[in-house]
């Protein structure tokens, strides 16, 4: 699998099987179609809604932008994760009457089942794989793994991993500006010195989110074969400072992540 190039994210992008942020505005002969809707959205307690009027609209805005070099796929990625989601579980523990709300919801509309596959190859394709990356972004994905076996050697915890993690961000001359615990995960807030390098010819923020963030990739690689989810920095676009977290990955399921299908809701 490679990465998209900007124009395939962008028919990806457009091949949105959901209302479209207008649908629910038209009074004429889809009065029935507009019920369902509602009905859907009160089912999954407003995520589909806030995923199509709200979450949609911005998701095109940031695949334009992408196409035409003024957004980083990363930033199209950081806001396919952050999709309006209706939990399925708590942890590894089914929730039962969720479960029958979305199947419920899958039977009013075959669009609660399509924008499942439609976001599950979405974000697979934006994610990639390390056969996706260049050369040289490889040789920076292994650097990280490799790195990862010395740096959280012994670390099986959250709070084991992120005090290592934290100690590499020192190391190359991050500094750590804020750290927090929510809901079992440990959250760092920092600042980057190199937020800026080589902004004059490939764009502010490219050498750490397109270049740094490779090493970030492996130690994602090694962790999650040990249990430990690391999401590697996010949410610097407006800011000097960005976000990272590491948690306990566990089997937490959501649509639109989990199709129907996954945990027996099609109808």
């Amino acid at each position: 699998m490679t990465k998209p190039d900007p124009e395939e994210v962008v028919r990806l992008v457009e091949a949105f099987p959901g209302a479209s942020a207008d649908a629910g505005d038209s009074d004429g002969g889809e009065a029935t179609a507009a019920t369902e809707i509602g009905r859907v959205d009160e089912l999954l307690d407003g995520a589909y809604g806030a995923l199509t009027r709200n979450w949609y609209p911005e998701l095109r805005r940031r695949a334009a932008a992408h196409a035409d070099g003024d957004c980083l796929r990363e930033r199209v990625l950081e806001h396919v994760e952050a999709v309006p989601s209706f939990r399925l579980s708590d942890g590894p523990t089914p929730l039962e009457e969720r479960r029958e709300a979305l199947a419920e919801a899958a039977a009013l509309t075959d669009e609660v089942r399509e924008i499942a596959e439609w976001y599950g190859t979405l974000r697979s394709r934006l994610e990639g794989d390390r056969a996706s990356l260049t050369r040289g972004e490889r040789l920076l994905h292994d650097l990280g793994y490799a790195l990862a076996h010395l740096l959280f050697l012994g670390a099986s915890s959250p709070p084991a991993v992120v005090r290592r993690l934290r100690l590499a961000y020192r190391s190359v001359g991050v500094r750590i500006d804020e750290t927090a615990s929510e809901g079992g995960a440990e959250r760092t807030t920092f600042t980057c010195p190199y937020r800026n390098v080589a902004a004059g010819t490939c764009g502010k923020r490219w050498v750490c989110h397109e270049k740094l963030d490779r090493v970030d990739d492996g130690y994602v690689t090694y962790l999650a074969e040990r249990g430990v989810a690391y999401q590697r920095p996010r949410g610097c676009e407006d800011s000097e400072q960005c976000q990272s977290s590491v948690a306990r990955d566990g089997p937490e399921q959501w649509w639109p992540k989990t199709p129907p299908a996954a945990v027996g809701a099609d109808p």
